[in-house]
């Protein structure tokens, strides 16, 4: 399961650092193609910032012993919350193809599942 775990954080570690240095990029898989200052702002918070420490805390938690399985839940939520909003968000507005919205939304369903079932492992 720590394995599965390292692959969760690797991605969220990825996604901060695109995030941070290339905030277009991000966007731009979702057909956005020009930020202004203030969205590439926004873009290198909430996809930087965010990733690089749920990353940070996904490897860090096994050695924050209590608290690492609270941890998995929280981060593991995040990422339930996220996949539930992309459906949401089809149920509004109907994705045109697979890749990004439902690729993105099976990806963040499997991570939870993944952090779900390192929660149940660490009580």
């Amino acid at each position: 399961m720590a394995a599965l775990v390292l692959v969760v954080a690797i991605f969220f570690l990825g996604m901060g650092i695109v995030a941070l240095a290339r905030p277009e990029q991000v966007v731009g898989y979702f057909g956005t193609r020009a930020l202004t200052a203030d969205g590439r702002n926004e873009v290198r918070a909430v996809y930087g910032g965010f990733g690089v420490a749920m990353a940070g805390l996904l490897v860090a938690a096994p050695f924050l012993l209590p608290v690492d399985r609270g941890i998995y839940i929280a981060v593991g939520a995040a990422l339930a919350g996220m996949a539930a909003g992309r459906v949401v968000a089809a149920a509004v507005e109907r994705p045109q193809r697979f890749y990004p919205s439902w690729f993105y939304c099976v990806v963040e369903t499997l991570m939870a599942l993944t952090l779900f079932a390192a929660a149940a492992g660490a009580a």
